[in-house]
């Protein structure tokens, strides 16, 4: 991703001259030096060539300390406007939607009648595959998941993170919740979950093979609770109902799209249920918000550290002039003596 090189506080700078305007309006700071009497005082000053200074002065710097000062100066007023690598602006993702898949794992979803790489493998093998791909591209939707058979159970609240319902999704298998089909079992139970949720926008995705099996509600009875509670239902049914050992009641499945507002689908193989997946991702889009956000690097570590590592190496170079004007002042004291 291309990036701009910003500067957050540009004012900032305004601050260079800062040092100058002190140097102006405040006194140098003066030192008191010690001071030895000596009756033949004239005489050593003669002898020595050195001339007689007052008991305070003011240390002056060299330009290369004056530079240098200069130098970290800068450096930490760059530190202080925050530079930064600026990326290209994103949409931010919006979380508008509960999005709940309920899926069919009762014994028939075990018949090997779909074919993945050529290989023959279970219907709930091939689904589950792509589950994994539909669910990892619906960032931005807090997602459930509900397993139904002859019971219906929540493997997953609804959530944002999809990482986790990919991996309870993984932990799932055939036979789980039962060998019958329970449509409308599961469809209530879906109605609960999204009624314990705030958020108003609520789609379910119902995926079946069989026919319902139950007494207990009808699933055009739950669809129409659905349509209460503006619970938009979309439903597929897993294979072909031409096929042996299919046994698919695709008019209920239908009925309860076109009562919820829905849509139904017929994924007689890998192939067009990764299509239905499309289709889905087109009638239900990602939402953003119409805030961008710009991903930010922060690089104000690189002068502050430059300033650190001159401010260091200042010091240790004044150290060291004055250990070696020191040993020369001493060498002039035992010559003198």
């Amino acid at each position: 991703m291309p990036a701009n090189f910003e500067i957050a506080h540009l004012w900032v700078f305004f601050l260079l001259p800062l040092p100058f305007v002190v140097y102006w309006l405040f006194p140098a700071l003066r030192i008191r030096s010690a001071s030895l009497s000596l009756p033949t005082y004239g005489k050593v000053s003669a002898y020595t060539g050195e001339k007689p200074r007052k008991s305070a002065f003011i240390r002056r710097r060299g330009i290369v300390n004056w530079i240098s000062m200069l130098l970290i100066w800068v450096l930490i007023l760059a530190t202080l406007s925050s530079p930064q690598l600026v990326g290209e602006p994103q949409m931010k993702v919006k979380t508008s939607r509960n999005f709940l898949i309920a899926a069919d794992i009762s014994f028939s979803m075990a018949e090997k009648d779909w074919e993945i790489n050529g290989e023959k493998v279970r219907r709930w093998d091939a689904v589950k595959a792509l589950m994994h791909e539909f669910i990892q591209k619906r960032e931005g939707d807090r997602m459930g998941l509900i397993f139904f058979g002859s019971s219906a159970y929540i493997q997953a609240p609804f959530t944002p993170d999809l990482e986790t319902v990919d991996q309870l999704l993984e932990e799932a298998d055939v036979g789980m919740a039962g060998q019958m089909t329970y449509i409308g079992k599961a469809i209530t139970k879906g109605i609960e979950l999204f009624d314990k949720d705030t958020i108003e926008t609520k789609v379910m995705l119902l995926l079946t093979d069989g026919v319902d099996a139950g007494t207990d509600i009808l699933p055009l009875d739950a669809a129409d609770i659905a349509k209460e509670d503006s619970i938009l239902i979309y439903t597929i049914g897993i294979g072909d109902p031409s096929g042996v050992g299919v046994d698919l009641d695709e008019q209920t499945l239908q009925e309860i799209a076109e009562m919820t507002g829905g849509q139904y689908f017929q994924a007689k193989d890998e192939k067009r249920l990764q299509e239905i997946y499309a289709e889905v991702d087109k009638l239900e889009p990602i939402e953003y918000e119409e805030e961008e956000n710009r991903p930010t690097t922060l690089l104000y570590y690189y002068p502050l550290g430059a300033a650190l590592g001159l401010m260091l190496i200042t010091m240790f170079f004044q150290s060291l002039f004055h250990l070696i004007q020191s040993s020369r002042q001493k060498g002039k004291e035992v010559n003198l003596g």
